[in-house]
């Protein structure tokens, strides 16, 4: 029977079948090549003599897959259980591979084995083939179900900003599964099967489509009873005297903010060190203590009334919150439809 395919779905065979067909051509093997991967026969030897560049043939797909599963796990043992081969097989492959290119890809150590540079830079573009080519067919032939978009962010992005709007784009993509994961660190992300990363820092990650999502300032906030419990705000030093909850990793910016503003406080006692900004408010709208807070994570604590701000001033911070994609996912219909919604969302005005 047919199949029922709506114009969403379509425009997504569409791409998934031209993403097919250019991977199709990266890895495919003509005759002479089969007959060859029996005997294989390293490049540079197959080019001796010759003054002009010799093109060199795509490698058996066995070979890349073990290849590929080997790089991830740096190991030859892990790759050949996940490929259901023995460790052998998988040296052997890998062995063809690298008699095919010319080139050692690993180092053989004691224990285990490692890449070498070369391995390193080519590991990156066949993980991104096979990880595309798995997007590609799931996309294709798991028409009927939901696609999934994979999500990560900051714990406090994700809690505090992200999370509390997606019932929006649910509304407008009901269609679109989303799986949203954390992290304390968001800049430490570099995972293939992430389709969306939300990432704290300059905006300078190689190989990665990348949109400015905040223009990021911080406030200094605490719950206002323990403002009051002191003598109201207009006595701040008297307040962050009594202790201050900074951020691991932020600790500077609160010389930075007295500086800044000519307040004169530099750096004030520490009652608390938290490791994101959601604990720190979590800590602080309990009723004690004074934090130094994103004003972007600040907000909903400020409108319900259960933090003040203590001061007016903004300080201007360095870092920003970035989308960032593998270059080339815009060709998915579901991950560009929610990296346009989250700039839409989210990022600044111009």
């Amino acid at each position: 029977m047919p199949v029922d395919v709506t114009a969403k779905q379509r425009a997504f065979q569409t791409t998934a079948l031209a993403a097919l067909g250019r991977f199709r051509l990266r890895l495919a093997r003509n005759d002479d090549l089969r007959r060859r991967a029996l005997r294989p026969v390293s490049h540079h030897t197959a080019c001796a003599g010759q003054t002009h560049r010799c093109p060199i043939r795509i490698p058996h797909v066995t070979w890349l897959r073990a290849f590929e599963a080997a790089a991830r796990h740096s190991s030859f043992s892990d790759a050949a259980a996940e490929l259901f081969l023995t460790p052998a097989a998988v040296s052997q492959q890998i062995r063809l591979l690298e008699q095919h290119l010319g080139v050692q890809l690993f180092r053989r150590l004691p224990r285990g084995v490692a890449l070498t540079d070369v391995g390193q830079a080519y590991a990156l573009p066949i993980r991104k083939s096979f990880s595309e080519m798995q997007d590609a067919t799931e996309g294709l032939f798991t028409i009927r179900s939901k696609r999934k978009v994979r999500v990560r962010a900051s714990i406090s992005y994700a809690t505090l900003i992200l999370a509390p709007r997606l019932k929006d784009f649910h509304d407008l993509h009901p269609e679109i599964e989303i799986e949203l994961s954390t992290a304390v660190w968001s800049d430490r992300m570099d995972d293939e099967t992430i389709d969306l990363d939300i990432r704290y820092g300059t905006g300078h990650w190689e190989d990665r489509d990348i949109w400015q999502l905040s223009q990021e300032f911080a406030l200094l906030v605490c719950h206002p009873d323990h403002a009051h419990r002191f003598g109201g705000k207009d006595k701040i030093h008297d307040i962050l005297a009594a202790g201050t909850v900074p951020i691991l990793g932020s600790e500077v910016e609160w010389a930075r903010y007295s500086d800044h503003f000519d307040l004169s406080f530099g750096t004030p006692p520490i009652w608390l060190k938290a490791d994101s900004s959601l604990v720190a408010l979590q800590t602080i709208s309990a009723g004690f203590g004074t934090a130094l807070i994103h004003e972007s994570f600040a907000r909903p604590f400020l409108e319900r009334g259960s933090l003040v701000s203590l001061l007016s001033h903004r300080l201007p911070i360095k870092q920003s919150y970035f989308l960032v994609a593998r270059e080339g996912f815009g060709d998915y219909h579901d991950v560009d439809a929610l990296r346009k919604w989250i700039i839409e969302t989210t990022a600044p005005a111009t």
